[in-house]
């Protein structure tokens, strides 16, 4: 059947629907990623939003259970150029329409994504909407209308409602949940450490309740701003001397509370191919990353932490170090393993530390 892909400008392209039939609206992004389609689809960070994968063939090696970040989808919808029905790997369990469709998700095929790629890239990633009606006039009348994601607070929409405990681990750490990807807690389970998750708007006293070793901030959609509300209890959990490792949207709200700010990047960095390096020893990590904004490093100048990373396409932030309290962040995933290894090490720096510090409030 055929579908269409408009963007709030009016740009339109033609493509053949797959998943659900019907229409999805969301920002339209673009990730680089060769593979991990569904990783990238299971990433709660990806709430609100239409993914668009630049890499040609989607769909070769299947869809398998282990393979999720999450149990349900949270992306609007998926935009592809080609589509392989027929999968070719021993762990596959289904094709990717079948799995689409299970999780109600539009998706649109046949797609020049190298084109769509360039205009998001020079023109910023934007609103738009998949939909199998043709009457393209209402189609664009409606896209045009579509908002952004700021204000939309969609870390209320993936994080967990109430605080639940993972079995086996020696050291206590405390997840703050803001759209955690599943391989979080899987390799902090790795190092030894019995994980809690706590929602969003936990509050610090809930935290430390736990007598937390460490507290990781995790990943999560939307604009940072919208979840302002988590910033004093950061600050509290500092102030406690419990070490703190941020993640992606983890970081930027690390960041925001030991005084920055932050501003939304043209198109975003989302893929699994970034180089970031670290300034301390000059070393150049691949890494993988899904963020639509960033902190201002003019506004860290005078905070109490400082940059450690940066990203060499565009000298953008991508670590922090607030050495008087052992806690650091960092705008990447090291959890993805792009490398595949490479930038696992911080984990093992995290939980070094807080064994190093015994647990403050063992």
């Amino acid at each position: 059947m055929k579908a269409y892909l408009c963007l709030a400008d009016g740009k339109v392209f033609a493509g053949e629907s797959i998943g659900m039939i019907g229409e999805t609206a969301g920002e339209v992004v673009f990730n680089t990623s060769m593979t991990g389609y569904q990783e990238i689809l299971t990433d709660p960070s990806y709430a609100g939003q239409i993914i668009t994968l630049t890499y040609p063939l989607i769909g070769n090696y299947g869809i398998n259970k282990n393979d999720e970040e999450a149990s349900r989808i949270a992306a609007r919808g998926l935009v592809i150029k080609e589509l392989c029905n027929m999968p070719s790997n021993f762990r596959s369990e289904k094709n990717l329409h079948k799995y689409l469709v299970t999780h109600g998700i539009v998706g649109i095929r046949d797609v020049d994504t190298r084109t769509l790629t360039k205009h998001l890239r020079l023109s910023g990633t934007m609103p738009g909407l998949i939909s199998v009606d043709s009457d393209l006039d209402r189609l664009k009348a409606k896209a045009a209308e579509l908002k952004g994601i700021s204000g939309l607070n969609l870390v209320q929409t993936v994080t967990s409602q109430e605080a639940y405990s993972l079995e086996g681990g020696e050291y206590r750490v405390v997840l703050m949940d803001f759209g955690a990807k599943g391989n979080i807690a899987k390799s902090l389970q790795a190092l030894g450490c019995r994980v809690t998750i706590v929602p969003a708007r936990a509050t610090a006293g809930e935290i430390l309740r736990y007598k937390p070793w460490g507290v990781v901030l995790s990943n999560g959609p939307g604009d940072p701003q919208d979840v302002d509300y988590v910033l004093p209890v950061i600050r509290e959990v500092l102030q406690s001397g419990v070490p703190v490792l941020g993640i992606c949207l983890g970081h930027q709200l690390f960041g925001m509370a030991l005084g920055g700010t932050t501003y939304k990047l043209k198109f975003g960095h989302r893929g699994g191919n970034h180089p970031v390096k670290e300034l301390k020893n000059q070393r150049v990590y691949i890494t993988s990353q899904n963020h639509g904004y960033a902190l201002d490093r003019d506004s860290l100048a005078n905070s109490e932490v400082e940059v450690s990373h940066v990203n060499l396409h565009d000298g953008t932030v991508e670590g922090l170090e607030y050495r008087e309290k052992g806690s650091f962040s960092v705008q990447f995933h090291p959890e993805a393993a792009p490398g595949p290894q490479d930038t696992f090490y911080l984990f093992e720096r995290f939980v070094k530390t807080i064994k190093e510090r015994g647990g403050i409030h063992a």
